[in-house]
């Protein structure tokens, strides 16, 4: 598939890795004028948005009406200092959709550390890509991606489950860097 990745830091650069050794196409859009974020919001049958929660805003601006009927994948968390920025009544994920109503929006990703973004793995085992979405053709396409990349994809339900995922990330923030447990770190969801 064509993935058009809108942010070309740590996550997005990670995710682009794993995409393109599993024989996906990749195009950057982002603040660079030479790599637009329209160019690869148009070009791409699907769209990841890795950009800080603080520039949501923008990038669905830079990307309107391309995003339409495209899943979107929204890899952002909302955190602020001290904790998440919002999380109660709304999610990252949820916002996204509201900012760009058209697309078919879909949580993913964000619970997991670049550095593990390539691989979809941390050493022999498998993490969880945790996906959350209202749409289901969009989430059938991501978990695929997912698979792709050598995660184990698992559909956490509608977009509004986004709530429960980005405070994942939190905590998993929390335990690498304040309780000193470093980046190897990552989630897997076991069942019986």
């Amino acid at each position: 598939m064509r993935i058009g990745i809108i942010g070309k830091g740590h996550v997005g650069t990670a995710l682009s890795t794993g995409l393109t050794k599993a024989g996906h196409e990749v195009k950057f859009g982002h603040r660079d004028p030479k790599e637009p974020v329209k160019a690869a919001a148009s070009w791409g049958e699907v769209i990841i948005l890795a950009v800080p929660y603080s520039e949501a805003r923008n990038a669905a601006a830079a990307i309107g009406a391309a995003a339409d009927g495209k899943p979107l994948i929204d890899v952002m968390n909302p955190l602020a200092q001290g904790g998440l920025a919002v999380g109660f009544t709304t999610s990252a994920g949820e916002e996204t959709q509201r900012l760009l109503p058209k697309a078919r929006v879909v949580k993913a990703f964000n619970t997991v550390f670049a550095v593990n973004m390539p691989t979809g793995s941390l050493g022999a085992e498998r993490l969880t890509a945790f996906i959350a979405g209202d749409d289901k053709a969009a989430k059938e396409t991501v978990m695929r991606l997912a698979s792709d990349i050598g995660f184990d994809p698992l559909d956490c339900g509608p977009l509004r489950s986004a709530r429960y995922l980005e405070p994942m990330t939190a905590l998993i923030i929390h335990l690498a860097f304040e309780q000193g447990k470093g980046t190897g770190l990552g989630f897997k969801m076991l069942t019986a």
